[in-house]
Order: structure tokens, then sequence, then C-alpha cells
């Protein structure tokens, strides 16, 4: 049997795009090439399932679906038609499209996204859009009057592991504490403390790397919905994750101020299955005691809206710098921060080590050596 190849992409948030290159590059994908927003790839049916099975920083996978060149709505329609929608949509699937465009005569997304939508009903031989039941995203983006249609292979965000139920006042989002980890190097054999951890995400993703567990594995994917679903290939593939997983034999350890924050990263922590790999414990920043290491020391502290109010955070980073140098001594320090001067205010000599966005606020990544 020929083997078919199709052009695929995964889609990041800004700053990750390197990070995700690599993951794929780990995984054995062919032709990887990152670019901004995302990593484009190329792979059949093994490596879409692969890429959702195992990314740790990427948001979706897609696949291309086609180009249609159009300065008018009925080329649109007629070039849509053409497209093989029948290769990813079954004919009671409804189909959404989500449309985009940007120096293109056809400006108006509602418009161009149910022109294709249409199209997609008279490829697949159906008077109109089914009713209830499974739906597929397909994502349209013109450019100069080309419009790029992509099918999303994913479904669900990525970042939702299933995990993250409840979480602390600004919670990060699993993608990027994945992306930081990796980032920075850090591969799960080395200690990690997060002193200011909220629901605990950089910990349980921390702990999903050092027990090598895929973050997909408990998933159901946009994929098992294609008419050419390979089921038997898909559970070969989840076997094979499940017994690569490893015993995490390095302490990971968090704590917080706030006694609420702590339980809901303890529940978490416990649906990701990795409770027993945590050390969770209530206290102040301040209280810290000195730790063994070397190791990893990061913490994502309080910003956000508050911005225009320095003063007010200063004291904090102040503390957050003397508890680096005091219990950390000999370890790697990291954080996240918005404003150099604000995390200047630590007291420690700061590298700028990756420029990302958290929450819709432009952050950086800033190391130490302690």
């Amino acid at each position: 049997m020929k083997r078919t190849t199709e052009e695929l992409f995964a889609v990041t948030a800004p700053g990750l795009e390197e990070v995700c290159a690599g993951e794929l590059s780990a995984l054995g994908m062919e032709a990887v090439r990152a670019v901004p927003g995302g990593v484009e790839f190329s792979g059949g049916l093994r490596e879409i399932y692969l890429a959702n099975l195992w990314l740790r920083t990427a948001s979706r996978v897609v696949v291309r679906l086609g180009q249609v060149k159009a300065r008018d709505f009925p080329g649109l329609f007629q070039g849509g038609v053409r497209l093989p929608w029948g290769k990813f949509v079954r004919p009671g699937t409804r189909t959404r499209v989500r449309a985009a465009s940007h120096a293109s005569r056809l400006g108006h997304t509602g418009r161009i996204a149910a022109t294709l939508a249409d199209a997609a009903d008279r490829a697949l031989g159906r008077p109109g859009p089914p009713g209830d039941g499974p739906e597929q995203l397909v994502l349209a983006r013109f450019q100069d009057d080309l419009c790029t249609l992509s099918v999303d292979s994913s479904g669900e965000l990525l970042p939702r592991r299933g995990y993250r139920e409840e979480g602390a006042s600004a919670p990060l989002r699993e993608t990027l504490a994945a992306g930081i980890l990796l980032q920075l190097g850090w591969d799960g054999t080395r200690p990690l403390v997060d002193p200011m951890c909220g629901s605990g995400t950089f910990l349980v993703e921390a702990a999903l790397i050092a027990g090598n567990r895929a973050p997909g594995a408990r998933r159901v994917f946009a994929f098992q919905g294609w008419p050419r679903y390979r089921p038997g290939l898909w559970e070969a593939l989840s076997t094979e994750a499940a017994r690569a997983e490893r015993n995490v034999e390095v302490a990971l350890r968090g704590s917080d101020s706030d006694p609420g924050a702590v339980a809901a990263a303890s529940r978490n922590a416990a649906r990701a299955g990795v409770a027993q790999e945590l050390e969770l414990a209530v206290a102040d920043l301040s209280s810290l005691k000195p730790s063994p290491g070397p190791g990893l020391v990061l913490c994502n502290p309080p910003y956000g809206e508050r911005l225009e109010r320095d003063s007010d955070l200063r004291p904090l980073f102040r503390t957050l710098g003397q508890v680096y140098r005091q219990a950390f001594g000999g370890w790697r320090g990291a954080l996240l921060c918005p404003d150099r001067r604000l995390a200047e205010a630590t007291g420690l000599t700061l590298a700028k080590r990756a420029a990302l966005v958290n929450g819709g606020i432009r952050v950086a990544l800033f190391t130490a050596r302690l």
C-alpha cells in the first residue's frame, strides 16, 4: 500500500516554535521547520497520531486540506468543492469553518466560512449540514487572495490535558509550563522547586516529563472521527507510550502561601495521576529552607493587571531574590516577568532566555545562576 504523506502543522503559542520543533524532531518527524506561529512537518496517519499523543507544547495539530485562489465568492465555492473533504469529514459530520483574511479582496470572514461550509456539503453530496452530531473544525486563512484550508486533527485544544479543572487566579497554560521546562533543558533528572506554585501546573508538567508520560494519553481526538481512522494503529501507539513510562526518581516540590491554591494543586496532581510524585506544602516564601541540589527553582510570580502598581510588587520580588540566593545556592533560577525592571528588583543577575505570552500578556523568561 502506498503511504500517503500530508503537509502538517503544529500550532504553538508565540515563543514556543523552536521548542515544539525539537519535540517533533525527537519523534522522528520529517521536514520539520519552525515558522512564526508553529512548526511545519510532514507525515501520514501515524505521524498525526504521534504528534497529538506526545507534543507537550503545541496547541493543535492540523492537516493541510488544500489551497484556493479566489477573488470572488463563486470562485471560492467552486474551488472549495474540488478539495478532498471526504478524506477527513464523514457525511454525518458537521463542518465548522473558522476564517481569517488579510490583504485579500474577500474580507468578510463570516461569508468566507459559510461559502466553504456550503462547498463541503456539495463535495460530500449532502443537501446541507447535518443536524446535531459530531463536528469537524476547518481553519481557512486568506492571504493575498489565496485561501489555505487546514483540517484540525486535535479537537479540544492540546493544552487541555484533562487534569486542570480548577486554577489559581492567574493559571499558567499547560503547554507554556511544559515549554518553559523544555526551554530550560529540564529533563527530569534534577530536582525542581516552585516556591509560588499556585495550582501546580509547572510541577504536574514536570512530573509528566520526568515520568515520560504522553500528555495526550487520556484524550479523545478529532481524528478518531475521520473516515480513514485506524483504531488498531492508535491502540498500538498508545500501548507503546504506556510501556515507555518510567518511575519519577527526582524531587518535585512546590509551596504557596495560599492554602486554597495548594489544595487545588493537590487535586490537579491527583487527576493527572502524579500526586505521589509531588511534595506540596502551604508555606510563606520567606520561610523556605536551604535545599540540596543542584536543581532548578522556577516560579511564575504575580504581575498581570497590577503592573501599573510596580511599587506594590517590588518587596515581593526582593524577597523572591533573597530566597533564591539563600535557599538555592548552586541551583539554577528562573522566573517569568513582563517587566525587566520589576524582575531586577530580585537583585539577581538575570539573563533573558525567551519572549513568551502568558494569558495575553507578553512576558520574558529570565534565568540566573545562584
